[in-house]
């Protein structure tokens, strides 16, 4: 019986027998928004083609929760594969020890779920769980492209670059962590809603506030938004995207809440890709970490917004993105040590009473992040000849 006969049962999910169909494997372990954009063109451009991607099985070490990924892929015809690897941890924990051992697993499931599927080329997004699936797919011959979206570069994307036939880049300010490797600077894919969506201009606003902590929430936002909610919302409309870990504490926060400010807050874990451009269409303000994909949305669409960089983020990445989008004009950027709720408040205020003239004054970028998706998948078949 060939290889192309069997099923690999992982978790809940079975990897399909594959003929010769096209199929296009991505992996990442924190990049759904920008691995959404390029299958959306994927979709639109290369009907035909398969997408496969690769990527962890729970969102946390210490718990079992879904990944964004897994949850919306397979919705949008992508089949999700789960891979059960270990993580380098900043800090020592309980889970430091299993995180390790599990390394070795992975690079075994990275190589039994490549020669299963036989992808004609892999794109990665860095994280944890794409590092394994590089370095198998380097040894069995399969072109491999990575793509950083930060103004750094994530210690997976570092590491995997040695491995990788091509690396595409979201900004110039990358390219020192690459050098002598073969780079090209295309931009952060954003997706096509994000494209469509009206960019902010002067005079016209919804005096609502959107407040996330990326696609797993930031504990320490919410807490600093806790204690001046009401406030806020005496102002503005606000929507919370909470990530799981507080999501319950705030929809009781909302339930005892007088009923003039119900109306006006609305709180949820997380949501769908295609559904998030709608936040950011209604907002005129954002509160967030200083992710890449979050700073490249706001940028596309000139947001004005405080950003709160994460303080241990690897090469200090989100620092860098934050004051990236700072240059613009479009971000105040508040150190997480210097973060109290009086400061948040104040600075939402500031954003708010300077509005109109942040909106007029943004200083532009070097990159049109519209056209990344396009790029990259240009880039894609490049390779593949």
């Amino acid at each position: 019986m060939g290889i192309n006969n069997l099923y690999f049962r992982n978790g809940r999910n079975v990897i399909k027998p594959i003929g010769n169909e096209m199929v296009i494997l991505l992996t990442g372990g924190h990049a759904g928004s920008t691995a959404y954009s390029l299958i959306e063109r994927i979709k639109k451009s290369k009907p035909l083609w398969r997408v496969i991607f690769v990527g962890a099985g729970s969102a946390f070490e210490d718990k079992k929760v879904p990944t964004l990924e897994s949850e919306y892929f397979p919705k949008i015809g992508v089949q999700y594969i789960p891979l059960t690897s270990g993580r380098l941890q900043r800090k020592y924990s309980i889970w430091t020890i299993p995180s390790l051992m599990k390394i070795p697993v992975g690079f075994f499931q990275a190589f039994y779920i490549l020669v299963k599927v036989h992808p004609k080329i892999i794109v990665s997004f860095g994280g944890f769980t794409a590092f394994p699936v590089v370095v198998m797919g380097k040894l069995l011959n399969i072109p491999v492209i990575i793509h950083e979206q930060t103004c750094a570069a994530g210690r997976a994307n570092h590491f995997s670059s040695y491995f990788a036939s091509k690396i595409a880049l979201a900004r110039e300010e990358s390219r020192s962590y690459f050098k002598g490797k073969d780079c090209v600077v295309i931009g952060n894919p954003i997706s096509e809603e994000i494209t469509k969506t009206n960019k902010k201009s002067s005079g016209k606003r919804h005096f609502s506030i959107f407040i996330t902590g990326g696609s797993r929430g930031s504990v320490v936002i919410n807490e600093n938004i806790k204690p001046i909610l009401i406030k806020l919302l005496q102002k503005y409309r606000i929507y919370h995207q909470t990530g799981m870990r507080n999501y319950e504490e705030f929809l009781n926060v909302k339930k005892n809440m007088d009923g003039k400010y119900k109306d006006k807050y609305e709180v949820f874990p997380t949501t769908e890709m295609w559904n998030w451009s709608r936040y950011l269409d209604l907002s005129d303000i954002i509160v967030s970490r200083s992710g890449a994909n979050i700073v490249s949305e706001i940028l596309y669409l000139n947001i004005p917004s405080i950003l709160i960089p994460i303080p241990y983020s690897f090469q200090d990445e989100q620092n860098k993105n934050a004051n990236y989008a700072k240059k613009t004009g479009l971000a105040k950027v508040i150190k997480e040590t210097e973060l109290t709720p009086d400061t948040l408040y104040k600075e939402i205020l500031l954003a708010s009473k300077n509005w109109n003239t942040i909106v007029e004054n943004v200083k532009p970028t070097m990159v049109d992040d519209g056209r990344a998706a396009e790029k990259l998948l240009n880039l894609i078949q490049e390779q593949m000849k």
